[in-house]
């Protein structure tokens, strides 16, 4: 049996794991990453590889093709991570450097469009040719899928819609140099910056941790919300309002049948039903198959996402 190897890195958490054709984990181990630059990645990307190949091993023979998601801009046809940020910006040619170290053939992409590839294969790409996928945790960002082909830009950039404005006036402003894009409002950051800018305004029993690099847990939000805690109502208000623009915006542009929601600040459901209640009528009466959250695992969507990678070479 033909397998694939796929490697998600996300800004945390290195996962790599082996899959079939139908897009069955057969295997799988997780890494910490932590913070890191684009050099640090590749160390971290070979030591975690190794102790995958020597602990975890192959499911049975060599996986035919390796696929990596990555964050930030990739040059996918060349194999060449561009930048992970414009403060960590050092092009390195990822997909050649594993191939050649590892006697696999390597491609990659960015995590957000191989999460849109995995759509394609395995989700909701098998009824829409025409489709958004929204992807809202730590940021927010999109791949778009117009008749049958994924929208990449001429700078590997298209889908960054997390640093749009979407009339939600809150006054945070945005690490991009703007205020109150939808990403410093709604993503997992944004939780915490609108959490920190109300909280003076609103009575509330959320922690809002002091220690520096710590953020608020959007789940704790959520939680509190349900129960009516002021500050949290209005967080989970401002980003319900702030993704539901987003979502009518990109149906402007787009035209899609299908909007596809993944990412963990949507993938208990909570919050897509406050999205779902900001729609306009109107602006959402072609989306036919409606906004839904993606049928493929949020937890493991990356993983298949590089899987999916290895697999469309």
């Amino acid at each position: 049996m033909e397998t694939y190897l796929g490697l998600d890195l996300g800004g945390t958490k290195l996962l790599i794991g082996e899959m079939d054709s139908r897009g069955n984990i057969l295997k799988y181990k997780k890494y910490d990453s932590g913070y890191f630059n684009q050099e640090a990645a590749l160390q971290i990307i070979k030591a975690s590889l190794d102790d995958y190949i020597k602990t975890v091993g192959w499911y049975d023979k060599k996986p035919v093709a390796m696929g990596v998601g990555l964050i930030g801009r990739v040059d996918s046809n060349d194999g060449i991570w561009l930048q992970i940020d414009p403060s960590r910006t050092h092009p390195i040619a990822l997909a050649k450097e594993l191939t050649e170290a590892y006697g696999i053939p390597c491609y990659i992409d960015n995590d957000v469009k191989s999460a849109t590839r995995a759509e394609c294969i395995w989700g909701f790409g098998q009824i829409s040719k025409n489709f958004v996928y929204l992807n809202v945790g730590t940021g927010i960002a999109v791949g778009t899928v117009i008749d049958g082909k994924q929208v990449r830009g001429s700078h590997f950039n298209a889908g960054e819609v997390g640093h749009l404005r979407v009339g939600v006036h809150v006054g945070v402003k945005c690490a991009c140099g703007r205020m109150d894009c939808v990403e410093a409002i709604a993503a997992g950051i944004g939780f915490d910056n609108c959490a920190r800018l109300l909280r003076d305004r609103y009575e509330t029993n959320l922690h809002i941790p002091a220690e520096k690099g710590e953020r608020v847990l959007v789940s704790e939000v959520y939680a509190l919300s349900q129960k009516g805690d002021p500050l949290c109502v209005a967080l989970v208000d401002i980003a319900a309002e702030a993704l539901a623009n987003l979502i009518m915006n990109l149906v402007r542009m787009t035209d899609p049948d299908t909007v596809v929601l993944g990412g963990g600040i949507v993938a208990d459901g909570y919050m897509h039903e406050k999205i779902l209640e900001k729609l306009q009528p109107i602006t959402m009466r072609f989306v036919t198959n409606g906004v839904v959250i993606t049928k493929l695992n949020p937890g493991f969507i990356g993983l298949l996402g590089a899987g999916a990678v290895a697999m469309n070479r």
